[in-house]
Parts: structure tokens; sequence; C-alpha cells
């Protein structure tokens, strides 16, 4: 029963099949490079969206309950690691991208709350979110994506944990420091608005990340029937101790979300990258993307901008290497 949910509905193998079936009848081999790359895309774009909509609905519909306010109030309730810990699950239920976190991290540091609480929320909110379980989970199966939200949320508690005893509050910036948050009342909606809000930022969203879907969809098409098989291993495989560092540096410089990344993810482990250095790659991409890098120096210096990506790099680069190490044993 748990494969056919993970294959049939989270996979949807069956639109695979179908559309293999729709391009045979029209002719087209599905199994030359042009058919197969023509059914790898529409068949992970058709895939993505509907996922995308359907997490996007889901979890803006809950978020409807909670306001700015109540995340800050729920976190002042938390002292310690605790409150690093709840920082980083609040971070799960929040938008898909880094860019997105950032003006919820500066609202957070605004309102007074410790820093590596808010920096814990900044790490987990765009490397372990929902849509990364489902769609994760919808390719690599149930152990590769409850592992991997398990290993985000000790980086992002860690990570958090350390900036906080480091004690460096000196470095925000002061019109951050120095701002208020004010607690504004919120009417009452009813389920019809929630409703249409859930629809309109389903809607929203995905004209925003469609450019990056159908970039990431391409460039998957393109390695999953084009790039031969020996050199993704050559530089991406066992044999290359660095592949994790390679892919956590490429990474960095894109831009994308967790719905343009895992197109690759899936081509380069199809054609025999090792699991790690695929995760590693991804979770650079959606962490530390240089515009979510610039966006953030707005708001806190250089020292501390530094020390954050090098808690995330490391964090990242040590993970990769420990999925390699369990790959075998996870699918």
């Amino acid at each position: 029963m748990w494969d056919f949910i993970q294959d049939e509905i989270f996979g949807m193998k069956w639109l695979n099949r179908l559309i293999g079936s729709l391009l045979n009848a029209c002719g087209l081999d599905t199994e030359s490079k042009l058919g197969g790359s023509l059914q790898f895309f529409i068949y992970d774009m058709i895939k993505i969206m509907v996922l995308l909509g359907v997490l996007i609905f889901v979890i803006t519909y809950i978020q409807s309950y909670f306001p700015p306010e109540r995340p800050k109030k729920i976190l002042g309730r938390f002292h310690g690691i605790g409150a690093n810990c709840i920082a980083a699950l609040l971070g799960t239920i929040t938008p898909f991208c880094s860019c997105s976190s950032i003006p919820l991290f500066m609202g957070f540091t605004s309102a007074g709350l410790p820093l590596g609480v808010t920096f814990s929320f900044l790490i987990s909110s765009p490397m372990v979110d929902l849509g990364s379980l489902i769609l994760l989970m919808s390719i690599f199966g149930w152990k590769v994506a409850v592992v991997y939200v398990v290993v985000g949320l000790v980086i992002a508690v860690a990570g958090g944990t350390l900036i906080e005893k480091l004690h460096l509050e000196d470095q925000v910036e002061e019109f951050i420091r120095n701002g208020k948050s004010i607690d504004t009342p919120q009417n009452e909606l009813t389920k019809r608005d929630r409703m249409k809000y859930a629809w309109k930022q389903v809607a929203e969203t995905a004209k925003k990340v469609l450019p990056y879907i159908i970039v990431g969809v391409g460039i998957g098409a393109i390695i999953h029937n084009w790039i031969p098989e020996e050199w993704v291993v050559k530089v991406l495989g066992t044999g290359n101790p660095f592949g994790v560092i390679i892919a956590t540096i490429c990474g960095i410089p894109m831009y994308a979300d967790i719905f343009g990344c895992i197109p690759i993810a899936e081509a380069l482990v199809a054609k025999g990258a090792k699991l790690g250095v695929v995760l590693a790659f991804m979770m650079g991409v959606i962490t530390l993307s240089l515009p979510s890098m610039i966006m953030l120096k707005k708001a806190i210096k250089p020292k501390l901008l530094g020390i954050f990506i090098a808690i995330c790099t490391v964090g990242i680069i040590l993970v990769g290497y420990f999925f390699n190490l369990i790959q075998n044993y996870i699918i």
C-alpha cells in the first residue's frame, strides 16, 4: 500500500506511463534521446506543478490561521536550544525559497527574538519545508525524505545555537536592531476567505516559480537523455572524493527553489551521481543562492554573513558525505 502511495500518488508514475503511450501513439519513439527528453520534460512539468499547487494551497490555508504575530509569540515563550528547535520547525511551514524567508527573519529580529533563534528559522525555512519532504518522497522514497528533513533540522538548530554562543548581535544592521514590531489585529477570516486567499497564493507562487521550474526540468531532461553516464559518474560518482564539495560550490551561484532543483537531482541520480552529492548541490542552491545572500547582506554585517555562509557550507558538505555513506541503506 505504501509503495502504491509513494509511486502512483506522490510519484505519479501512472502519468509517466500515460505520456509515454501518447507520445508513442503520435509516432515518437520514447526510447530515443529526443523522445525520452520530451517524455521527461512533460511528465516532470505536470507532476511538479500539480504537487506545487496542492502543497501551496494546503500550506497557505494553514498559514492563514498563523499571522506573523503568532509565530513571534510562540517563539517568545521558549528559551535556549528549545527555542532554536521550535524556530527550525516553524521554518518548515514557511515559503519555499530563502528570499521569501529573509523578510520574516528581519521581522523576527526586529521583534527582539534572540539572534540564534532567528537564524535557526532562516536556515530551516528554505532547506527543510513540506515541499522538500513531499517531492523527495515522490522521487527517492520516504527514507531519503525523512532523513533529509531530520539532518536539515539538525543543521538549523546547530547553526543557530552556534551563532547565539558567538554573541554577534552587534553584527545586525542598526535599522533592524532598532526596529519595532507592531502587533496588528487580525480580522477574523471565514473559510471561504481562506480558500480564496490560498488559491490566490497558488496562482502567484506558480507564476513566480514557473520560469525556474522550466529551466530546472529542461536541464534535467538534457542530463537524463543526452549527457553520457560515464561523465556524471566520473565527476559526481563514487570515484571523486571531492564530488560533494564541487556540487556545493556549483550550487551557490544559482537561484532556484526546491521545485526547480528536484528534476536536476532526479536526472543526476539516474545517471549514477551519488545521492549525497546531489543533495549537497540542491541544498547549496536553495540555502545559499547568490541573490539571497545579497538580500541578506542588507540586514547583517559582513562578519555575520560570512559566519552564516561558513556554517551552512560546512553543514551541507557534512550532510552530503553522510548521505553518500548511507545511500545503500536508504535507497
